[in-house]
């Protein structure tokens, strides 16, 4: 008997309504148009407006979506595997949250929390479940809403971040289409260049910590710049080398949307062109786990049958990681 292979089946996807634009964040902070442009590549983002409005409330409209253009009863569902850092809560996880909400009752979930990586790293954790042969159909989502953590008096910061949600179905597939190796990597030098400081077990919330802002996300910008560019670059130039695979073989590079000049040395390192990078941060900003299934999301129409697609990403951690994959629709 052959291995199974795990492949994408649908994609979904939510977006708020709310576009936070460049010219609206020029009157909340000192910044310009031409500033955030020039050094991120972002022009807009959009942002969950509402009381008690949660990730979930997201990643709940992007499972809908899966459900239904997968054909899949909401029963049939095995799983959930939600990534995000800005979970509802602690505990129950929003993958339970969200699961309940569609009527998955038969599904398990759990959240993975792996920062801007923790696409890559819940779609190889679902793709496992998969090739085990216990499971039929794992949803895999990520899910943020950066707004609840970011602080919008600092510039440099507040620019790069939106809200957002998408994901994908896994199921197996007897073609031989879909996902075939990943690379996932982890380090804590990182710990204290981009994180949370406040809200867990370390500084757990007092009203010394919401003063002192550490609820809010931090970030050593220009540090953690030189170690994505490596790291992304270097990780996707790794899962390549590691598959036979050279530029001309990819149809696309499916990269984490933090910042165009991240994406272009990772292409580049790659050695495909900018006609075969998927690119949307201009429209959303960084939603951190939403980024990737938000690109596919984005080019469905473009993707055919047997493409091979790269995935790669950096986040806080730090982690990364990259993908091989052969699109099965």
């Amino acid at each position: 008997m052959g291995s199974i292979v795990p492949g994408i089946t649908a994609v979904g996807a939510y977006l708020p309504d709310y576009i936070l634009t460049n010219q609206e964040l020029e009157k909340m902070v000192d910044t310009d148009d031409e500033w955030i442009t020039t050094r991120t590549g972002i022009k807009e983002r959009r942002i969950l407006k509402g009381e008690k409005q949660g990730t979930s409330v997201m990643a709940v409209k992007a499972l809908e979506q899966l459900l239904e253009k997968s054909g899949t009863d909401p029963k049939d569902l095995d799983a959930v595997i939600l990534a995000t850092i800005t979970p509802d809560y602690f505990f129950p996880t929003t993958a339970n949250l969200v699961a309940t909400e569609v009527g998955a009752v038969n599904a398990f979930g759990f959240d993975m929390l792996a920062a801007c990586s923790g696409f890559i790293f819940a779609l190889e954790t679902g793709a496992n479940y998969i090739r085990s042969g216990n499971y039929k159909k794992i949803a895999v989502i990520g899910a943020d809403k950066m707004s609840s953590i970011v602080n919008y008096k600092d510039r440099n910061s507040c620019i790069l971040f939106g809200d957002g949600a998408a994901g994908v179905m896994l199921e197996p597939n007897d073609e031989g289409l879909g996902i075939y190796d990943a690379i996932m990597r982890s380090d804590s030098v990182g710990k204290e260049l981009i994180y949370l400081k406040g809200g867990g077990s370390v500084n757990p919330p007092t009203h010394e910590t919401i003063d002192a802002g550490l609820h809010q996300f931090f970030q050593d910008g220009k540090s953690v710049f030189r170690y994505a560019v490596t790291s992304m670059a270097g990780v996707a130039a790794e899962i390549m080398k590691k598959n036979n695979l050279k530029g001309e073989d990819i149809a696309y590079l499916v990269p984490h949307q933090a910042n165009k000049r991240i994406i272009d040395a990772t292409a580049k390192r790659m050695g495909v062109g900018p006609e075969k990078v998927m690119l949307n941060i201009q429209y959303y900003g960084n939603t951190t786990a939403a980024t990737i299934p938000l690109c596919l999301y984005d080019y469905e129409d473009k993707l055919k049958k047997g493409d091979n697609l790269v995935l790669a990403a950096f986040g806080g951690g730090f982690t990364w990681g990259s993908m091989y994959l052969k699109w099965a629709y």
